[in-house]
């Protein structure tokens, strides 16, 4: 199929949403392609909702997770590792050897902050994390 010209209308789904009395928003609305496909052709694919072409884009985010149109959850794994090293520094500064929080509240705050978000949506992303290079980070 030459994706080049492939031109999708969501008719029927709008059909189905408007007899459910749900609305989409065409300005939130996004399209992502995805494949894992090596072949050299065309990606871009032109989807109209109620006549508005939907954008197209290469990676967005999804219930907190960031999925690329490869799947290979590369900026999700980067994004979480930034925010786990934010609290980690933050951390750091609040644990002194003569003063600051104890061990105790150091670790609530390791098992509610960093440990949720490290976690979250891991079955959808975790196999990513057998890569050595997503490892390391």
């Amino acid at each position: 199929m030459d994706w080049g010209s492939a031109n999708i209308e969501l008719n029927k789904i709008a059909q189905w949403a408007t007899d459910n009395k749900i609305k989409f928003n065409e300005e939130k609305s996004k399209v992502m392609l995805l494949t894992r496909r090596k072949a050299k052709e065309q990606k871009k694919v032109a989807v109209y909702l109620h006549n508005k072409n939907i954008p197209q884009v290469q990676k967005l985010k999804y219930l907190g997770i960031i999925i690329d149109y490869k799947l290979t959850f590369r900026d999700h794994i980067n994004y979480i590792a930034e925010e786990c090293t934010k609290l980690i520094l933050v951390l750091a500064k609040s644990a002194k050897i003569n003063w600051g929080l104890g061990h105790k509240a150091l670790r609530t705050i390791y098992v509610g902050g960093i440990l949720p978000l490290l976690l979250y949506g891991a079955p959808v992303w975790i196999r990513a994390m057998e890569k050595e290079k997503y490892k390391t980070r």
